[in-house]
C-alpha cells in the first residue's frame, strides 16, 4: 500500500494558560504534510518548537479563530515593503518605521487595521515575522525571507528584495492580462452576438417559416434552439451554472486537478504561455529566496507553492530527494516535466561559475520576459481565430435564415414563370 503524503500528528501538551492552542500545517523533511495542534505562546514559538521537531510551518489559525482572510495582492505587498526598505535603510527603528506605514493616508481601512495589528505584535516584543504571520494575510514566501533577514540583521535589504520581488509578478500579472483582455473582449463580443440574434431577431422570422411547406434541417434546429433560448432561458442558465459547479468540485479532487493542469502544459497556443509562466514564477521566487541567505532545501520547498500547477508541483518531492543527497540543482531540476529548457541550462552555468545567486537573478529577468513575448505571440493568434469563428457563427446563422428564403422566392419566380 503507497504511503500517504499526509499524515496528521497529535500532539498532547499540559495546558497553559499564557499559551495558545494553534492548529498547523507543516512539512517534513521529506517534504509531507503534517497537520496538527500545539500551545505555544505565539507564531515564533510555535515555528520555533515545530522545528525542534524537524516540521516546517507553513500554516497556523488559533483555535477558533475566524475564517483566513485573503492573502494580500502582489501591489500591496510591494508596497509596503518598499516603504519598510526605504525606512529602515535611512536609519528608522521598526516600530517608527511601522507606525509611519500604519499612518499612510493613501491606503484602506483594511490594511491600516493590518498595519496597525502588525505594530501592536511588534510593540509587545514580537519578532517581524512572528507578527506578520499572525495577520494571516501575509505569504510564506515572504515571511521565510522576513525571517531570514532578522537573522542575517539585513531586514532593509531582505525588504527591497521582496519589493522588486512583488513588482515583477504584478507587473507580469497585467501583462498577460493585457494580452488576455483583447481575446476575452472579443469571445465575450461573440457570445452576445449570438444570444441577440438567436432570442431577439430568429424569432421575428418564426411566422414567416411556418407558412413554408418544408424547411431545411439546419434551419429547424436553429429557430428550435431559438424557441429554447427564449421560452426555456431559464433551464440554459441552470445548465451553465451546474457546468460550472461541477467542475469546480472535480478540480478539488487531486488526482484531476493534476490531470488538467498537465494538459494546460501540453495545449496548443495556451501550453507554452503555461510553462513560461509558471517558470518564471519559480525563477523569482527560489532567486529571491536564495539571495536572501536561505538553504537551497528551504527555498525549493517555498517555491513549489507558488509555481501554480499542481502537475509540476508534484514532481518536486523527487527533486528535494535529489538536493538532500548531494545532486546538483540544475541536475535535480532537469526531469521536470512542465519547465522551460533553459532554466536548467542557466542553472548549471551559475553553479559552475559560482555566481548562482546572480544567474538565478539573469534566469527570472529572461524568464519574466519570455512570459511577455509568449502572451504576444497567444494574442496574435487569437484574434484572428476568433474574428473567423464569430464570422462563421454570424454567417452560419444568415445562411440558415435566408436559404429558405431565397430558396421561396425561386420557387415563386419558376411558377410564375411557367
Amino acid at each position: 500500500m503507497a504511503a500517504s503524503n499526509n499524515r496528521r500528528l497529535t500532539v498532547t501538551v499540559k495546558p497553559n494558560s499564557s499559551h495558545t492552542l494553534f492548529r498547523y500545517t507543516a512539512k517534513d523533511i521529506d517534504g509531507k504534510i503534517v497537520r496538527g495542534a500545539m500551545e505555544a505562546a505565539d507564531y515564533d514559538t510555535l515555528y520555533t518548537q515545530l522545528l525542534a521537531q524537524g516540521l516546517y510551518l507553513q500554516s497556523a489559525t488559533r483555535r477558533g479563530a475566524a475564517r483566513k482572510p485573503r492573502t494580500l495582492r502582489p501591489q500591496e505587498l510591494s508596497d509596503l515593503c518598499r516603504q519598510l526598505s526605504t525606512l529602515l535603510a535611512s536609519g528608522v527603528s521598526l516600530v517608527r518605521a511601522l507606525t509611519i506605514i500604519s499612518q499612510d493616508e493613501g491606503i484602506s481601512a483594511g490594511l491600516r487595521r493590518i498595519y496597525e495589528n502588525v505594530l501592536g505584535e511588534v510593540r509587545k516584543g514580537s519578532s517581524l515575522s512572528a507578527a506578520l504571520e499572525a495577520q494571516q494575510v501575509f505569504p510564506t514566501l515572504m515571511l521565510g525571507m522576513i525571517r531570514a533577514g532578522e537573522g542575517s540583521g539585513k531586514l532593509d535589504q531582505v525588504a527591497e528584495r521582496l519589493a522588486l520581488h512583488y513588482e515583477k509578478a504584478h507587473q507580469m500579472n497585467q501583462q498577460v492580462k493585457s494580452a488576455l483582455m483583447y481575446p476575452m473582449i472579443l469571445a465575450i463580443l461573440a457570445v452576445a452576438v449570438v444570444i441577440v440574434i438567436v432570442t431577439f431577431v430568429l424569432p421575428q422570422f418564426s411566422d414567416l417559416f411556418s407558412t413554408m411547406d418544408s424547411l431545411p434541417g439546419v434551419t429547424l434546429a436553429l429557430m428550435a434552439f431559438s424557441g429554447f433560448m427564449v421560452t426555456k432561458w431559464y433551464l440554459m442558465i441552470l445548465g451553465v451554472a451546474a457546468v460550472v459547479m461541477v467542475i469546480r468540485s472535480l478540480l478539488r479532487i487531486p488526482a484531476v486537478r493534476l490531470e488538467m493542469d498537465r494538459r494546460k502544459l501540453k495545449m496548443p497556443v495556451f501550453g507554452p504561455l503555461n510553462q513560461v509562466i509558471c517558470t518564471a514564477r519559480f525563477a523569482r521566487t527560489i532567486s529571491s529566496l536564495y539571495s536572501s541567505g536561505l538553504p537551497i532545501v528551504t527555498a525549493l520547498q517555498t517555491a513549489r507553492d507558488t509555481i501554480g500547477n499542481a502537475y509540476i508541483v508534484s514532481q518536486f518531492d523527487d527533486v528535494l530527494v535529489q538536493v538532500r543527497s548531494g545532486v546538483s540543482l540544475s541536475a535535480a531540476l532537469e526531469n521536470v516535466d512542465g519547465f522551460q529548457r533553459k532554466l536548467c541550462s542557466s542553472i548549471a552555468v551559475g553553479e559552475e561559475t559560482g555566481r548562482l545567486d546572480s544567474m538565478l537573478d539573469s534566469i527570472a529577468d529572461s524568464m519574466e520576459y519570455d512570459a511577455q513575448q509568449a502572451s504576444k505571440r497567444m494574442m496574435t493568434i487569437l484574434e484572428p481565430m476568433l474574428i473567423v469563428l464569430m464570422a462563421f457563427v454570424v454567417g452560419f446563422i444568415i445562411i440558415a435564415v435566408m436559404s429558405p428564403i431565397i430558396g421561396s422566392y425561386s420557387a415563386i419566380e419558376s411558377s410564375g414563370n411557367v
